[in-house]
């Protein structure tokens, strides 16, 4: 099980020294996702070397593997993780596609990977690339519409959803349509997904030029790009629920914990504390971090009760510091 890191790390290595904050791991090459094993420890993705690390403790970080075929370029590369027991499922973007894979892990090494869902568009922009297990046991799946904005809208198309489907990559005869795994559509690029505790799915998504979102997600539902950036109050269109302006936001990462939403910021170089209330009505953002450790990329809960999240500096859009990329737990 992993335990905190002592605060005075955080100072000594020229990080602010914000209490409750303390750096886990340093000196990653671009982590984007972050997936927990049932021992408590975690497996990280990166981005640009295709790596996956395996942290059993604040600073013990080792290489367990590496995904084949990953094909980084701008946005693209070794993007979500999730895990289901000791197996493994990783998005990736290889020289053809988008794709999910799937290997096992024996607390060594990973095996084999398989690849249960193909064929999602991929580009150096807009690639989507969260995947996350739902209260369901479902698989989702983020997508972007890798600069093809027709394709948010192309029902066949799997570029600019939200996708749901088995384990083993089949649809689930539930889906809105029993035949496609696309669960929501008129997205732009989506990067963040997380259930709240009345198990409503939520969605951080990039907007282009004016208004960042963030969706409650109705299966079947219709998020209006590129109709629409932000509220539109259109009919047949779902608006956000709470809207930023890019500078403030590009929202990535999303996660549920302590009653809130919080969603990590790149170009904002913040993280958010939406409060959730039990009627599912959001509070008002706070904004935490704001420029005290650059872009931020993925937030997740942890299994032991703290929040982390990580800094993404070295992915060609931010200024590296001494130390990055690194992975921090919160304390709220």
């Amino acid at each position: 099980m992993l335990v905190a890191a002592c605060a005075s790390d955080v100072e000594s290595r020229g990080q602010p020294n914000n209490p409750g904050v303390q750096d886990l791991a340093t000196n990653l090459d671009v982590p984007w996702g972050v997936a927990f094993l049932g021992d408590g420890s975690a497996l990280i993705a990166e981005r640009n070397s295709g790596a996956i690390k395996h942290m059993t403790a604040p600073g013990a970080v080792t290489q367990v593997g590496a995904v084949g075929g990953v094909a980084a370029r701008g946005e693209g590369g070794l993007l979500g993780l999730a895990t289901a027991g000791q197996t493994v499922f990783a998005y990736l973007t290889t020289g053809q596609d988008n794709r999910v894979v799937r290997m096992g892990f024996d607390g060594v090494a990973l095996g084999e990977q398989s690849p249960i869902l193909t064929g999602i568009p991929a580009a150096s922009v807009h690639d989507g690339g969260r995947i996350a297990f739902g209260p369901d046991g479902k698989l989702y799946v983020a997508t972007g519409e890798s600069g093809d904005r027709e394709l948010s809208q192309d029902r066949s198309s799997l570029g600019g959803k939200i996708l749901r489907i088995n384990p083993d990559g089949s649809v689930p005869p539930d889906n809105p349509d029993p035949s496609s795994p696309v669960w929501s559509f008129g997205h732009r690029n989506v990067q963040g997904l997380a259930w709240d505790s009345a198990g409503r799915l939520w969605a951080t998504e990039y907007g282009a030029n004016r208004l960042d979102e963030l969706n409650l997600i109705q299966p079947g539902g219709n998020y209006g790009w590129p109709m629409a950036e932000g509220r539109a109050d259109t009919p047949g269109l779902i608006d956000p629920v709470i809207q930023w302006g890019t500078d403030e936001a590009s929202p990535s990462g999303l996660a549920y914990f302590g009653g809130s939403l919080w969603v990590a910021a790149l170009r904002g170089q913040r993280l958010f504390q939406v409060p959730v209330g039990g009627d599912g009505a959001l509070g008002e953002p706070v904004s935490l971090f704001a420029g005290q450790y650059g872009r931020l990329r993925t937030v997740a809960a942890a299994p032991d009760g703290t929040l982390w999240f990580t800094t993404s500096n070295r992915d060609g859009r931010g200024s590296p510091r001494d130390g990055d990329d690194r992975i921090l737990q919160f304390r709220p």
